[in-house]
């Protein structure tokens, strides 16, 4: 069944899609009966339906207890795929990967921290899919339903200096070196059934308005996946977009680095476009890249200003890790079906402003071949900037450039990288 010939801890164990295909098609359109049922909400309870198969391609299941720091069970998938397949850049090289899992354990997952001195969890190559199955939330998933706010703020203040996240890795990826860039294409956001957002009291110093909260509050709510929301209160729903809060790399300081502040190793940039089918584009610092992710969010508005999302955990994470050599961006960038996203982060707004102002007129120049003059005018008439998260330590600014701006004939010859 398995055909690796290789002992069982060898290398990588190996087995044909076929297989678990085989298991899986008879029950593969059951979902899709009944025409008065919400297409799209099917397509994504589908999706969870499909962990199953997904965690047997990935070789989770009874085989997971046999390598508890990372299954490297693989398999040989196809590259490219989701909304930006066939975009120029967003779709990647087409090399044949293989799929990588990296459970949370106490040997993968770190508290609030990016830290290179680390041995790699796991190496990759381009091309490479990885697999991240329930993921921890915030506080090496100490943060669940019916925590109590003060239960939340002794562990932020019995943790200074670093964040809350759980943070997963380092990821390793071969051939990566300081000037290239790493695309990161996610596949698969799938969220456990809660999330909670809560505001930290006062002294804390979170969010944008803390002085107005002396004593925060917890709120937990149940996600409804189905439909794709979350009952905040009674006629309140928040549909969910889920992401990762925090994906990145190792920046260019060595050592051990908070996860807190987000910058131009991307880490905590709280960019809620950043959902299935989008890539982020990240600068390589460090040889090998080194790549961190956690902080799950179910939902997040633009702004993030109490200082959280709706956080929570990822039942998976499916990412396709494709290398970029000597791409020359020292700023990360992201891509969606309809847009592609420049990023400025700084700790004064307005700057951050201007980085992505600045980002922006150098992508139109670059790629889009604008004069900067005409970059910067079609900035202003054209192209929406917001506040990406107002916290952190931090701000964000991030600037959709529409692709329907351009031509289909003018659009094809316009990529990141």
């Amino acid at each position: 069944m398995f055909g690796c010939g290789e002992p069982l801890f060898g290398g990588a164990l190996g087995f044909a899609a076929e297989a678990a295909e085989a298991g899986f098609a008879p029950r593969a359109d059951r979902l899709y009966r009944g025409d008065d049922l919400d297409r799209e909400a099917l397509d994504w309870a589908r999706a969870a339906r499909q962990r199953a198969r997904n965690w047997l391609l990935g070789g989770v299941g009874q085989f997971g207890a046999l390598r508890p720091l990372v299954n490297q069970l693989s398999l040989a998938v196809t590259g490219g795929g989701g909304a930006n397949a066939g975009s120029g850049g967003a779709g990647g090289p087409t090399r044949v990967g293989r799929i990588h899992v990296v459970p949370s354990t106490s040997e993968t997952v770190r508290l609030g921290v990016f830290d290179s001195t680390l041995p790699n969890v796991l190496e990759i190559e381009s091309g490479d899919v990885v697999v991240y199955p329930d993921t921890w939330s915030h506080f090496l998933n100490r943060l669940q339903p019916g925590t109590s706010i003060d239960d939340l703020a002794r562990l932020r203040r019995e943790n200074p200096g670093i964040g809350p996240h759980s943070i997963i890795g380092p990821v390793g990826v071969r051939d990566a070196a300081p000037g290239d860039m790493l695309a990161i294409h996610f596949q698969r956001l799938i969220p456990v059934d809660w999330g909670a957002t809560f505001v930290n009291p006062a002294d804390l110093g979170t969010g944008a308005l803390p002085e107005q909260f002396p004593n925060g509050q917890a709120r937990y709510l149940e996600l409804d996946i189905v439909h794709k929301q979350a009952a905040f209160l009674p006629g309140i729903n928040v549909p969910l977009t889920p992401f990762q809060g925090t994906f990145g790399v190792a920046p260019a300081e060595l050592g051990v680095v908070t996860s807190v502040p987000p910058g131009q190793h991307a880490g905590n940039i709280d960019l809620r476009d950043l959902t299935e089918g989008s890539t982020l584009y990240v600068p390589v610092w460090q040889p090998g890249g080194k790549i961190y992710t956690g902080d799950s969010h179910a939902a997040q508005g633009d702004g993030e200003v109490n200082n959280q999302a709706l956080e929570s955990a990822m039942r998976e994470v499916r990412v396709r890790v494709v290398l970029h050599k000597q791409a020359g961006w020292t700023w990360p960038f992201a891509e969606t079906a309809q847009h592609w996203i420049a990023v400025g982060i700084d700790a004064d707004l307005n700057e951050a402003f201007r980085i992505a102002t600045r980002n922006t007129i150098d992508f139109l120049q670059r790629k889009a071949g604008l004069s900067a003059l005409d970059a910067y005018s079609l900035a202003s008439i054209g192209i929406s900037f917001r506040v990406t998260q107002f916290v952190n330590k931090t701000r964000g600014v991030h600037a959709l450039i529409s692709k329907a701006l351009f031509s289909a004939e003018r659009r094809a010859g316009i990529s990141i990288v």
